[in-house]
């Protein structure tokens, strides 16, 4: 591994997989060994459109040919953004038609946070045990894992937890509630889908008490649940959506949608509600636009379900429990977290990128870009029955 990554680079954990990149295209990653691999991951959910996405690049040189940053977000009128949240706001569900970008996914909770507060003058926030939206100080209040979050503590007050799927606990959601924030599909928590109309019932309890629903789209969002938005799936329309991950193509970018009217307020009373310097900026948002194009204007999001369907009836085998997650948004689930590590490991080794999901230990992420082929699919599902199977010979053999 290469040690001025680990001398110099700050670490997410102790044990990086530390893969040197040497260059990346379509649904592949190659090392500086020039070893291929095939990526189920994307980026956790970013490279909507796999690597180098053509159209993407062009919008991103013809941008920096023109202009890139040239003043703080929200004082100059700069077309890559404009048309962006324009075509945005014409694919979101009315009232959502304003949106405020940020620099990436977290930047954008702490954001719709805010403007539940702003809105409702409120202080209590909901969210959801085993939760995730983010890392900052604001976002992590609202993650429901303590483990990840009790060494940085205190943190935002007045937050309290319900279970994901839990009628029972939506009528928590009180006139002291400020918003709730739910992802419309569980991510860290093993890509947990609502059912019985959940979010159907919290967006009635929500208007019942005046409390903003946020649906968090920062992972299921940009057509990886064969919809545009994973909300879109569960017939509601929140208050305040949050985006990021797939909605830049593989650029760091996030944001927050809301009505004109509940977002106005973040500019007023007082001034300057939410600020950011390098949000909106237009090099990045020529590349959401680009992205955003391609994501509708081709037939990558009906596609998602029959690769969906494609990986069920492929991923059989003696170890995996389940399947879980809708579109490519997939998690294979193993018996055990031994298992799960072995067979990402032996991926790896074999050309295939696989990944974990942050708090339930049996799953495999399976998330790869949109532009994945049939053949890319089988190549990949072929070599985790491969390892699947000799894993299964070992534990025959234990």
């Amino acid at each position: 591994m290469n040690t001025d990554f680990l001398q110099f680079q700050a670490q997410t954990s102790p044990y990086p997989l530390g893969m040197e990149v040497s260059h990346a295209f379509g649904s592949y990653i190659y090392d500086t060994n020039n070893k291929k691999y095939l990526d189920f991951v994307a980026g956790v959910s970013a490279c909507s459109l796999g690597h180098q996405p053509k159209k993407v690049n062009d919008a991103i040189k013809n941008q920096l040919d023109k202009y890139s940053h040239v003043m703080v977000y929200g004082e100059y009128a700069q077309s890559p953004a404009i048309e962006y949240c324009k075509l945005l706001a014409f694919f979101l569900p009315k009232p959502l038609e304003k949106t405020y970008l940020v620099n990436s996914g977290t930047e954008a909770t702490e954001g719709a946070l805010k403007l539940a507060r702003r809105v409702t003058g409120r202080s209590q926030l909901i969210s959801c045990h085993n939760a995730y939206h983010g890392n900052t100080m604001g976002a992590m209040s609202v993650m429901g894992f303590e483990e990840r979050k009790q060494i940085f503590r205190p943190l935002i007050p007045d937050v309290d937890f319900i279970t994901f799927n839990n009628e029972a606990d939506i009528q928590k959601i009180s006139v002291k509630t400020a918003g709730i924030i739910l992802e419309s599909i569980q991510g860290g928590a093993g890509f947990i889908e609502p059912q019985n109309d959940f979010l159907l019932k919290v967006r009635q309890r929500c208007d019942e008490v005046g409390a903003l629903m946020i649906i968090d789209e920062i992972q299921p969002g940009f057509g990886r649940t064969g919809k545009l938005f994973g909300f879109e799936n569960y017939n509601v329309v929140p208050d305040v959506v949050i985006l990021g991950k797939g909605m830049g193509g593989g650029m760091p970018v996030g944001g927050f949608t809301a009505s004109a009217k509940h977002m106005d307020l973040l500019s007023d009373n007082p001034k300057l509600g939410h600020i950011t310097t390098f949000g909106g900026h237009p090099v990045i948002a020529a590349a959401c636009l680009a992205t955003l194009k391609e994501i509708t204007e081709t037939n990558l999001i009906a596609e998602t379900l029959e690769k969906e369907s494609l990986f069920r009836s492929l991923l059989v085998h003696p170890l995996i429990a389940e399947i879980r997650g809708k579109g490519l948004m997939l998690a294979a689930m193993t018996f055990n977290s031994e298992i799960t590590n072995k067979v990402i490991f032996k991926c790896q080794e074999k050309g295939l990128i696989l990944f974990w999901l942050l708090f339930e230990s049996c799953a495999i992420r399976i998330t790869p870009p949109l532009t994945i082929s049939e053949s890319e699919i089988r190549e990949g599902c072929q070599i985790i029955l491969e390892a699947l199977d000799e894993i299964h010979l070992g534990l025959s053999n234990e």
